[in-house]
């Protein structure tokens, strides 16, 4: 493909390369996504212009952002879809109803980008571009990004055009256009008809921008230095072109310009409705080359439409806007006839706003909360009632927290008093999200204060849930509780965390056990603190059981925040029973959800398996990533920590470490931690430390009644008092559980103790029995201190054999164990939302390093 001449292009030769070998690799079935970044006029669109015209062998799908759809969930994604469903499989159709509003039902985020996917591979060879991208609806957005990741081994090709600035498209390669070099400038000049004076004024004014080049000497000119920015000047020089236009074409244009679907019927119906005499009116508009009406109403740049339709006057916008309703069905696209009719709206109406409502709802129920958002904050302007208005402001204001808008979210509660408990309930949440610190549970539980019975019982778990969700329990324990203690509880939930803090385990036991046996699983509502709970039992059998529910769920409701809880417990859950491979799927699938959604993964599960593992390295590189944060997952990174230098035999570092874990008091990583606590203060000599944690240790598992927890406090017991009954005990109670981790580590414990005492014979049970428990899950620090203790007594230590999993990534691993299970491509890449041929292309790279070359023998390996 050669490079164009055109002088609009001059100085892009990098750029059209770069394009030129996507098109070539997508031809051959490697797709990619590329995002243009650079000012208006940098020449973006110009450069999709070039490969559209470059894309032979391709079918080219052309989708443009709008400033005034950022507020409709998955406008952007229809319009890359509409073309191309006749193509669509059935359940695949059924996904995309949902989502473009043409049938009930909430979007399932995940079935509709793997709905898209498999739409795109099955219409390529494809281009799609995508231009104004910085406009594009947020959930299409997120769309794109998931899709742009995901085309590897598809004959797809994305292209985005954008404005600086933070984007869901931001994890996508991108590639930033500059200004024009000086002499590429002039030489774009060299047709422009102007005196030498003007022409160095303009390439100083333009600063590089090809469009400015191109359109200053069309407005006559310059402006003074600084009075404007470069888009200014550009829509100045449109507005000049407009202005010269007879009154019925400008009002097209400005028809034009307000509505964002370019669909040319509307704008003729519309113009109809105006009394334009369309003929004439068409043929000036596109005369002044300011937009082109064929197929789609185009304009020649963005930048031109909103210089059209700042330029309006209100009443002529209102005209526009007011036309626009009157020929949108209410039927097929209620949302958009509801907003024309808004933007035209001038003063209170409650009919009105009550319709904004109903479409913030029906956006809300296909996942667009911008757009409930945008929706509740006009029909909150428009509202007659003060009530009304109140409590749509709030509504607003909370769809805009869930948008991501933290700050437009706060602006709207400004003026609301401080005692009113439905704001208290949001400015709680942005507390959360803004600060490190734990204000958020004072707004929360003043709304408690203000509410009774159920609701301020709730109020008090969201406030604790809120800390949990966002990581940053410690301290916020003691707030609730103090809040609890005056409330009539009647909740088991709540009445368990307050016996927790003032009474103990031993109290509280029975009530969380209850909590976990109710029929009316209320604990539901609170799923994070649930897997807190759950974990103060020691109990696998209540773990699972809320994990079953998460994942169930989860998948269910096509939730992702639950989904990917499920399975980071799922994770947590098989690291503590030492099954290892269990554990690197479940993050290799959380993970894949979180990137489907656009979100980081969840750290915790990845830094318990490393650490049991013995990996320092991915332990101190998860750690160095949560230093930055706070809370929750800090005390996961100390607990880490403490289990692998235990492991290492680095006890003054892993003593550090646990008392860290232990010091903020969290549920659940407190008590877990205790055993780390008790081994290192032990083989460090501080026997009082070590005392007064095997004390709460004790204290916190002796009422739990599992296999688990006794053994767990048997075994730290033998620590502390030298005692072999009670490592006769531990190997005992946690040989009936499902805790292999730990039950190889009393094993090692007891013969360590066994070869101190001088009974070498006795020992080299204890440590073989160790060192083959943790050969076979893969806890390599912890084989390699029972290896050296077996050593000591006179026996070698058989070597483990090479797990071929060690060369493949989680995502490898995951996808080997899955195929060796009977799984096929396509069912693989429903559960990590892939196609089908990018699982085969990673299946040909896990044959590759593990020396391999069919399912059967992969099989055999896993």
């Amino acid at each position: 493909m050669d490079a164009l001449t055109t002088p609009s292009l001059l100085g892009r030769d990098d750029e059209i390369r770069c394009l030129s070998g996507m098109l070539s690799a997508g031809l051959e079935g490697r797709g990619g996504a590329l995002v243009l970044r650079g000012e208006a006029g940098m020449g973006k669109s110009t450069l999709l212009d070039h490969v559209r015209s470059s894309a032979t062998g391709f079918r080219v799908v052309e989708v443009s952002g709008s400033e005034y759809e950022t507020s409709l969930p998955f406008a952007a994604l229809h319009q890359l879809c509409l073309p191309l469903l006749d193509s669509s499989a059935g359940h695949h159709r059924e996904a995309l109803d949902v989502a473009f509003g043409l049938a009930i039902g909430k979007p399932d985020v995940l079935r509709v980008g793997m709905a898209v996917l498999d739409l795109l591979g099955r219409s390529g060879p494809l281009v799609c571009l995508v231009d104004d991208a910085h406009w594009l609806d947020e959930a299409s957005a997120g769309l794109f990004a998931f899709l742009g990741r995901r085309l590897a081994s598809e004959a797809v090709v994305l292209v985005f055009a954008a404005r600086p600035g933070p984007s869901r498209l931001d994890a996508l390669p991108g590639l930033e256009l500059r200004g024009l070099t000086d002499a590429d400038a002039r030489a774009l000049l060299t047709s422009a008809v102007v005196d030498d004076k003007v022409r160095e004024r303009l390439l100083s004014e333009a600063r590089g921008n090809p469009l400015a080049l191109l359109e200053l000497p069309k407005a006559g000119g310059f402006a003074m230095p600084d009075v404007a920015s470069v888009p200014s000047l550009i829509e100045r020089s449109f507005q000049d072109r407009a202005a010269s236009l007879p009154a019925d074409a400008r009002l097209l244009l400005t028809v034009a310009s307000a509505d964002p679907t370019g669909e040319p019927g509307l704008l003729w119906a519309a113009a109809a409705q105006l009394g334009i005499e369309v003929a004439s009116a068409g043929v000036e508009a596109e005369g002044s080359g300011l937009v082109g009406i064929s197929t789609r109403v185009r304009f020649c740049h963005p930048l031109a439409r909103s210089a059209v339709y700042l330029a309006a006057s209100p009443s002529e916008r209102q005209a526009a806007h007011l036309a626009l309703a009157a020929v949108t069905d209410p039927r097929t696209d209620p949302d958009r006839q509801v907003w024309h009719r808004a933007q035209a709206g001038t003063g209170p109406d409650d009919a009105l706003a009550a319709d904004l409502e109903r479409s913030a709802d029906r956006a809300r129920a296909r996942g667009g909360v911008a757009a409930a958002a945008a929706f509740l904050e006009r029909a909150a302007a428009l509202s007659v009632s003060p009530s009304l208005r109140a409590s749509r402001t709030v509504a607003a204001a909370e769809a805009k927290l869930d948008a991501g808008a933290v700050d437009d979210a706060a602006e709207l509660l400004t003026t609301f008093p401080a005692d009113d408990p439905r704001a208290d309930l949001v400015r709680g949440r942005i507390a959360f999200v803004r600060s490190e610190a734990n204000d958020g549970p004072s707004f929360v539980l003043r709304a408690a204060r203000l509410a009774s019975g159920a609701e301020a019982r709730d109020r008090v778990l969201d406030a604790l849930e809120l800390a949990l969700a966002f990581g940053r329990p410690s301290g916020v324990m003691d707030a609730v509780v103090r809040e609890a203690r005056a409330l009539d509880r009647g909740s088991d939930a709540l009445e368990a965390l307050v016996l927790l803090a003032d009474e103990g385990h031993a109290a509280a036991v029975p009530l969380l056990r209850r909590v976990f046996a109710s029929d009316d699983r209320a604990w539901t509502r609170h799923p994070a603190l649930a897997t807190m709970l759950a974990g103060e039992l020691w109990d696998t059998e209540v773990h699972s059981s809320v994990t079953d529910w998460l994942m169930k769920t989860g998948q269910q409701a096509g939730s992702p925040f639950v989904l990917r809880l499920g399975l980071a417990q799922v994770a947590t859950g098989a690291v503590l029973r030492g099954e290892f491979g269990a554990a690197v799927s479940a993050i290799a699938e959380e993970e894949a959800v979180a990137d489907a959604v656009g979100m980081a993964p969840l750290r915790y599960p990845r830094l318990h398996l490393a650490a049991f593992r013995g990996q320092k390295e991915a332990v101190l590189a998860e750690s160095e990533h949560s230093s930055r944060r706070a809370g929750v997952l800090v005390a996961n990174t100390h607990w880490a920590s403490a289990v692998l230098h235990n492991g290492l035999g680095d006890y003054p570092v892993a003593l550090a470490a646990a008392r860290a874990a232990v010091a903020p008091g969290d549920l659940y990583l407190a008590g877990i931690a205790l055993p780390e606590l008790v081994e290192a203060a032990v083989r460090c000599g501080e026997t009082e430390l070590a005392a007064r944690a095997l004390d709460d240790l004790v204290a916190r598992t002796s009422p739990c009644g599992t296999s688990w927890a006794a053994g767990v406090a048997s075994c730290a017991s033998a620590l502390v008092t030298g005692s072999e009954e009670c490592f006769v005990t531990a190997v005992e109670q946690l040989s009936a559980s499902a805790a292999r981790p730990h039950l190889g580590r009393a094993h090692l414990l007891y013969g360590e103790w066994l070869r101190r005492a001088g009974r070498r014979v006795d020992a080299r049970v204890q440590l073989r029995s160790a060192h083959e428990l943790f050969a076979a899950m893969g806890m390599e620090a912890f084989a390699g201190r029972a290896a050296l203790e077996l050593q000591a007594t006179g026996e070698v230590a058989r070597s483990r054999s090479v797990d071929v999993a060690e060369s493949l990534t989680m995502q490898e691993t995951h996808i080997a164990r899955l195929v060796a299970g009977g799984a096929t491509s396509k069912e693989v890449a429903a559960r990590l939302f892939l196609s089908p041929r990018t699982v085969d292309a990673h299946l040909r790279n896990i044959y590759r390093k593990v020396g391999i070359n069919s399912r059967r023998q992969l099989a055999g390996l896993f």
